[in-house]
């Protein structure tokens, strides 16, 4: 007994040590690379990394993947989402930044796919209620036709490049609240109601490839409601800003801050 006694004494204080000195040397708890296109990165916040908007990709640090970044500093973080960004877009150039030890994605894309930018020009520009109308009656046809396809392949792509990552399809928010206090000035009831639709529409079809491919939707359009244009509550979305038509219709800090980021959060930690 005397003789083992030392022999487990110095087993039991390396072990400790050991134990002790583990986290220093270990490895990053994740890696999170955030995909997506503008909604996904800082038009509406009016602060980018490059100021002089040369970064095509318009990205700044106020948005809820920088923020969700921010907050987990021992997760890697790859940015690659970029604004303007199609799901084609996303296959080719984003989701080869995803590597097999990826531990959370987020994607946010769909909107470009079905040309909802050009139909927000469009119905800012026209007089004519139906001719906004029928743009966005022409995007959501789009939605429905083409764009569970392109999710498809794009979701399929995520996953094959991210096998054991858990993965968050971003949706997009209505932008107002029909009946509110915008007034009779700007779009008309009918056309905000149009562009709401789209956003639904939008969201039955991102939804329905995310379930399919095993993601997780975040559904922003509860989260965002009652923070819509014509709310009468603060703000979460930009309105028609003529000196900067590319910060229009997308959310603001705020919105980022206090919408994007929360509800990713419940989802993720």
């Amino acid at each position: 007994m005397s003789r083992t006694t030392p022999v487990l004494t110095a087993l039991l204080a390396l072990a400790a040590v050991a134990t002790f000195t583990a986290p220093a040397s270990a490895s990053l708890a994740g890696k999170y690379v955030a995909l997506g296109d503008s909604y996904a990165v800082a038009p509406g916040t009016r602060t980018y990394d490059d100021p002089s908007e040369n970064d095509p990709c318009r990205r700044g640090p106020l948005t809820y993947t920088r923020l969700w970044a921010a907050a987990h500093p021992d997760v890697a973080f790859t940015e690659a989402s970029c604004s303007g960004a199609t799901t084609a877009d996303i296959v080719s150039a984003q989701v080869p930044q995803l590597t097999p030890d990826t531990t959370v994605v987020t994607v946010q894309a769909g909107g470009n796919d079905v040309g909802f930018v050009e139909v927000l020009k469009n119905c800012i520009l026209t007089i004519d209620d139906q001719d906004c109308i029928d743009g966005v009656e022409a995007a959501k046809a789009a939605a429905t036709s083409v764009l569970p396809g392109a999710l498809a392949q794009t979701y399929q792509a995520i996953r094959a490049a991210a096998p054991s990552a858990r993965v968050v399809a971003v949706g997009y928010p209505r932008l107002y609240t029909i009946g509110g206090d915008c007034g009779i000035f700007g779009l008309s009831d009918r056309e905000r109601t149009a562009l709401n639709s789209a956003a639904d529409t939008l969201a039955d079809v991102i939804s329905a490839q995310a379930g399919a491919a095993g993601f997780t939707y975040l559904d922003a359009r509860p989260v965002f409601d009652p923070h819509t244009l014509c709310s009468g509550n603060d703000t979460w979305v930009t309105s028609l800003e003529w000196d900067k038509i590319n910060e229009s219709y997308h959310p603001n800090t705020e919105g980022h801050r206090d919408g994007y980021l929360p509800a990713l959060s419940a989802i993720i930690g």
